[in-house]
């Protein structure tokens, strides 16, 4: 068993034991997801970074189809080498782009609830948690949330069932897959989802600049060198782990 599937969470180790397996099987294989930027800063700053945790909701929820030949082509663009990754450098490729797009789109902050002036009517009024959802997406996409309940909450209430990372991250998951997947359409597009994947507009702009930092497997160069004193707990594992000779 590798250094990073020892490192994971808790709540895995647990479940595993519950479970009676004795090993991580290849598909079930975490790696440390480097840094965003953004989430470097927010460390630097003193304030509250990306929880590694998410990741794993994340790469847990992934299809098998984002994981084959079927992911679209514009991944290309962030990961040259992600057709000839393994199933786990992949995997960590998702979850470090969900939290650029979290970065974009919220900052980082899972209770970020943002009011719109329009369309008319109390449920599509914000934009809500890690990637921005909205209540209408419970029905579109099947997500986890509950209008009944969270209407008699504050807009910021970390309860709220749209705020709480798991459901948030997991519905952005399956609007992406719907997106590329079922829809197949390209992974920027000016009618996708979010506004921060629409290419040339100031919010992909953001975005790009979250995804400078990918997983080493995907072979992008970069100028970037791991600040191990600014970083989460898992980037800096990663860096240790890069510089351990194999």
């Amino acid at each position: 068993m590798s250094i990073s599937a020892l490192r994971t969470s808790s709540f895995i180790v647990s479940l595993m034991f519950l479970m009676g397996i004795a090993t991580t099987s290849p598909a079930q294989a975490i790696k440390p997801t480097p840094a965003t930027p953004i989430d470097m800063k927010k460390v630097e700053l003193g304030g509250t970074p990306w929880n590694p945790q998410w990741d794993q909701i994340i790469e847990k929820a992934l299809p098998p189809e984002m994981l084959s030949s079927q992911a679209p082509r514009g991944v290309r663009r962030f990961c040259p080498r992600f057709y000839e990754m393994g199933t786990t450098d992949k995997r960590t490729f998702w979850a470090y782009f969900f939290q650029a797009l979290a970065g974009a789109e919220a900052g980082l902050n899972p209770n970020t609830s943002v009011r719109h002036s329009e369309p008319e009517g109390a449920i599509a009024m914000r934009s809500e948690g890690l990637l921005q959802l909205s209540y209408a997406d419970q029905k579109r996409y099947g997500c986890d949330f509950n209008w009944q309940v969270d209407r008699a909450l504050k807009a910021n209430d970390p309860a709220k069932t749209i705020l709480q990372p798991k459901n948030n991250l997991e519905c952005g998951v399956k609007i992406l897959v719907h997106q590329t997947i079922v829809q197949h359409k390209p992974l920027l597009t000016r009618s996708g989802y979010w506004s921060t994947l629409q290419p040339d507009g100031p919010s992909y702009r953001v975005f790009a600049k979250q995804m400078t930092n990918p997983p080493a497997a995907c072979g992008l160069p970069t100028k970037a060198t791991i600040d191990k004193s600014a970083t989460t707990k898992s980037v800096q594992d990663d860096a240790n782990r890069r510089e351990t000779p194999q």
